[in-house]
């Protein structure tokens, strides 16, 4: 029992370092030079009759505060008008959403409204069958795209094998407001991964705020509690397509100002990751996906493993401190200390914009208790289609 206890203690740094260091060395190795784009060159001169028609999604719930800068910034984009579709999704919005939209129709923007609220993936499957175009681009109301950036992401469909392609998130916020800095740097780094995974074959996930995908793999409907952007490199996989992401597709995103809605968000987002990989469980067989299979144990499960796994190896500590070992009482003292620091971190992180360790600490570890809420949601009341949106700046 012992060196079952030794190797459950031993379980979540491994997990860790794997996840997050050893993992995207081995994609830098297998992609060579990464290629964080399938887009080719930049300086496309194509006519703008041989531009793919594009049909922009953007669902809303009760965003009367953003909607018209998020249109006025679509309308802008670099991209023929006559070969671009924006239809905003109306969740049964209650203020003046609808209103707005519709203000937009002599320039070109539909409004789709569900008879009731559903959730952001109700609102995708309720337009999908409605939307004119090969090729849908899903966004939402909280982020900005630059006008240069569609073109790179459609262009990414110049290769034929490729079903999803997946914007460059980049976190941002206000000068005067640095709340929440930590979040901007794993933001980064998860789009480094990406690079790499497309380099390597491909990635796993796409952005949910900025991502394109061949209509004929959007338009099924898919279970309104699941994540839909993260499904969607899944659903490509199933029917032999390949996801990329395109580092020249930017889109901002503001950060959360409160530490504590990046928390409740980062739960939200994590249970029901888990439960669309649960959903789609069969493409974790290496045997029928290869390297896909491997790359979606690495950068998915691995990784959301990490917190399930630390209550596990804190009882472990316990029960070896228990039988007598002094090693394990020092660690599970020092574990017991870490814990206090850590919560002690993120409220002074929750109260303070002040970027710093102290908070980089908080972050850290309000991010990987996150993970233990999430699988607890996941496994005990599953997770639910409709909530708050999270509001940003």
């Amino acid at each position: 029992m012992t060196a079952v206890a030794v190797i459950l203690v031993l379980l979540p740094p491994a997990l860790f370092v794997y996840a997050y260091f050893g993992y995207p060395l081995i994609l830098r190795i297998l992609s060579g030079v990464p290629v964080g784009s399938a887009a080719g060159n930049g300086s496309d001169r194509r006519e703008d009759s041989d531009w793919p028609p594009v049909s922009i999604s953007l669902p809303a719930y009760n965003e009367e505060a953003r909607l018209a800068g998020t249109l006025d910034a679509l309308l802008a984009l670099d991209y023929p008008p006559h070969r671009l579709e924006i239809v905003v999704v109306s969740d049964a919005s209650s203020d003046r959403t609808d209103e707005i939209a519709s203000g937009y129709a002599d320039r070109g923007v539909r409004l789709l409204r569900l008879p009731e609220r559903g959730g952001k993936v109700a609102a995708e499957n309720y337009a999908a069958s409605r939307l004119t175009h090969g090729i849908v681009v899903n966004t939402d109301a909280t982020i900005r795209i630059p006008p240069e950036a569609l073109k790179p992401l459609i262009r990414a469909f110049d290769d034929p094998a490729v079903g999803v392609a997946s914007g460059r998130d980049v976190s941002v916020a206000s000068v005067e407001d640095e709340a929440n800095q930590a979040e901007s740097g794993y933001v980064g780094y998860e789009m480094k991964v990406r690079s790499l995974e497309t380099g390597a074959g491909g990635i796993v996930g796409a952005s949910g705020c900025f991502y394109a995908i061949l209509r004929e793999l959007h338009e099924p409907p898919f279970p309104p509690h699941l994540s839909r952007d993260f499904a969607s490199c899944l659903n490509a996989r199933e029917a032999g397509y390949r996801s990329v992401s395109v580092d020249e597709a930017i889109c901002f995103v503001p950060r959360t100002g409160s530490l504590e809605r990046e928390y409740r968000r980062k739960v939200r987002t994590m249970a029901r990751g888990l439960a669309t990989l649960w959903f789609k469980r069969s493409l974790l067989n290496p045997f029928r996906y290869g390297r896909f299979a491997w790359m979606l144990w690495s950068h998915k499960l691995a990784r959301w493993l990490v917190p399930l796994m630390v209550p596990v190896a804190v009882a472990a500590l316990a029960g070896l401190a228990w039988s007598g070992s002094r090693l394990a009482a020092v660690l599970l003292a020092l574990s017991a200390a870490g814990t206090l620091a850590g919560f002690a971190a993120w409220r002074w992180a929750e109260r303070s914009s002040a970027p710093g360790p102290v908070a980089s600490l908080g972050y850290a570890f309000a991010a990987n208790f996150a993970g233990i809420a999430a699988w607890w949601q996941f496994l005990v009341s599953g997770s639910q289609a409709v909530w708050e949106p999270t509001r940003r700046a």
